[in-house]
C-alpha cells in the first residue's frame, strides 16, 4: 500500500494511516493491518529491525501514527504518551451546531476519567468542523465524548445511529492532522502535520 510518510529518522518511522486500515489485529486475528504491511515490507527489503507501533488509531480514523524502530525506542516513546508530553490534535466533522465555540468534553469512560478539549472552527448547515485536543488517552474517547453531548460525528455507527442524524459520510469523519513531542533520543521538538485526506476534502466541498 502507498502510506505516506510524514517523518522518518533511526528511531521513529510516522506515517499518516488511511481511514478503514486496523493498526494491530483485534482478537479477530486480522491479517491485513497496518502493523503487517510494515513489518512484510522490511522482511521484504532484508532489513533486520522491527516497527511497533507507540500508540493506536482506530479502524476508521485516518492521520498520524508513529512507530518506533525496535522494542526500546517504542518503550522511551510510549512513555512520553503516558506523560502527557505528546500533543494530539484531530480535525472532527461534528452533526449540527455545538452550543459552545469551545469548552471540554468531560465524562468518565469506562470508569475512568476522560478529558477532551475542543474548539469549533468553521460551521455550515447542519456541520461544524471542529478541532479537538484529547487530553486524556482512552479508546474512542472522541467518538463517545460528542456522542454523549448529542452531536456524534459525521459518519459515525457504532456509537450513534445514522438514520438519527441529518448527514451521512462513507467513512467517520476524523483525522489525526498534528503531533507535537519532544523526540525521546535527539531531544528534538517535532511538529508534524497530515493534511486533510481526500475524502473528507470531498464531504467538505458537498456540504458548503
Amino acid at each position: 500500500m502507498n502510506i505516506p510518510i510524514v517523518y522518518e529518522d533511526d528511531w521513529l518511522l510516522v506515517l499518516d494511516k488511511p481511514s478503514g486500515l486496523l493498526t494491530i489485529p483485534t482478537p479477530k486475528n486480522e491479517t491485513r493491518t497496518l502493523n503487517s504491511i510494515l513489518n512484510e515490507d522490511l522482511k521484504d527489503k532484508g532489513l533486520s529491525y522491527r516497527l511497533y507501533p507507540c500508540h493506536r488509531l482506530d479502524r476508521e480514523t485516518s492521520g498520524l501514527i508513529i512507530y518506533a524502530k525496535g522494542k526500546s525506542i517504542q518503550q522511551k516513546m510510549m512513555e512520553e504518551f503516558r506523560k502527557k508530553g505528546v500533543k494530539k490534535i484531530y480535525i472532527a466533522f461534528i452533526q449540527g451546531m455545538l452550543p459552545k465555540d469551545e469548552g471540554n468534553i468531560s465524562y468518565p469512560i469506562e470508569s475512568r476519567s476522560a478529558l477532551t478539549k475542543y474548539k469549533v472552527i468553521e460551521k455550515r448547515r447542519d456541520l461544524s468542523i471542529v478541532e479537538v485536543m484529547p487530553l486524556t488517552g482512552r479508546t474512542n474517547q472522541i467518538r463517545i465524548h460528542f456522542k454523549n453531548i448529542g452531536h456524534p460525528l459525521v459518519g459515525e455507527s457504532r456509537f450513534a445511529f445514522r438514520r438519527d442524524f441529518k448527514l451521512r459520510a462513507k467513512r467517520l469523519c476524523l483525522h489525526a492532522k498534528i503531533l507535537k513531542f519532544v523526540h525521546p533520543v535527539t531531544g528534538k521538538e517535532l511538529s508534524l502535520l497530515a493534511t486533510l485526506p481526500p475524502d473528507m476534502e470531498n464531504f467538505l466541498k458537498k456540504h458548503q
